[in-house]
Order: structure tokens, then sequence, then C-alpha cells
């Protein structure tokens, strides 16, 4: 696989995936809170919307500069989700996946979210996650996109699941696809105003 989106609401198990997807398949791991730090202009308009581009844009160099020297299995994740409708335009003609991580019951995110607050700090807005999880879950499936449900299951369900749908997937090259409506995706960027 060239590459392989993990994506889905805070608490969900994305990081865990993506990680252990990174040691099986020996490629690439990338999260975008690894851009480096940088100043905001201070002519700035709107500074979330300004930060947001600059990580993408950074996230889409940095992809392409490891296809290109010949690193195949990047996994890639954790960015705005609004961006998860942009993977098939931008990545058509690759082989790529996007794990889309959903839980059916929200208590389990609520939980996580509970025990990451406790334990590792970090954000904790449980309403925003549990809205973020219903709106991503309930979204039409993009191309190559395919969901794992995490509900009761241990990392090493969620791994070994992953592992098979990836290794007996077989991606659209071509397809006709439009960007889809943005309401239909969570942003953390406050100025998108999404419903």
């Amino acid at each position: 696989m060239d590459f392989i989106f993990v994506i889905g609401p805070s608490a969900v198990g994305k990081t865990t995936l993506a990680k252990e997807l990174f040691k099986h398949y020996n490629g690439v791991y990338f999260e975008q809170n690894m851009v480096p730090e940088f100043s905001i202009p201070e002519d700035c308009e709107d500074e979330g919307l300004f930060e947001e581009q600059v990580c993408w844009d950074n996230v889409l160099l940095q992809l392409k500069y490891f296809y290109e020297k010949g690193f195949r299995n990047i996994v890639a994740l954790d960015f705005d989700d609004l961006r998860t409708r942009e993977l098939p335009k931008i990545f058509k003609g690759y082989n790529f996946i996007t794990l889309k991580l959903v839980s059916s019951n929200a208590e389990q995110i609520k939980e996580q979210m509970i025990y990451r607050h406790n334990n590792e700090g970090g954000l904790y807005d449980i309403e925003n996650v549990i809205k973020s999880n219903e709106k991503i879950k309930n979204r039409k499936l993009l191309p190559n996109e395919v969901v794992i449900d995490v509900l009761g299951k241990s990392k090493e369900d969620v791994l070994n699941e992953a592992i098979n749908i990836i290794d007996n997937f077989t991606p659209l090259l071509d397809y006709d696809y439009e960007l889809d409506d943005e309401n239909n995706y969570q942003s953390w960027i406050k100025s998108k105003n999404l419903k």
C-alpha cells in the first residue's frame, strides 16, 4: 500500500493503531503535530485557518516526499477531519486506504476520554468528541475508505482487523469523485462554523 490514512474522533484509538501499523509494515509514521512550530504573522486575519492550512500543506509535501524517495506503507493521521474529504482527490491514482475508526457506542469513547484526561492530560471536550464520532460514523464512505467499529474490541483485535483489511484490500485507482459537503465533516477551526 502506498498510503494508509487513519481517521476518526479523539479517543477512538487512532494513534495506537497507527503506531502498530507502522511497526507491522515497516513504512513511515507521520502525525500532523510533527510539523515544526511556527509563528503566526501579526497581520493574519484568521489564525486558526492560517495554522491549519500551513500544517496541511506541510503534511502533503512530506507525504509525497517520502513516497518519491521510495517509501511505501506511509501511515498518516491527526489532520483536521475536514481534510479527509480531500484525500480521494489528492491521492487519486495512488494505492491508498483510509481506515475510519468509530465506535457504535459513544460511552466507550467517553470512558477513554475520561481515562486520558485523568492519566495523560490533553484535550478534554467529551461533548465535542461524541458529536465528532457521530458525524464521522454517519457520513457516507469516500473512495478507498473502510470503517472499523472499535466497540468492545481490544487493541490487538483492532490491529488484526486493520491488517486483514489492508492485506486484502484492492484500492480503486480511477473513480469519479466530487468534494463532499464540508458540513458532513468535523473541524477544529472555529471560523469554519460547520453545523
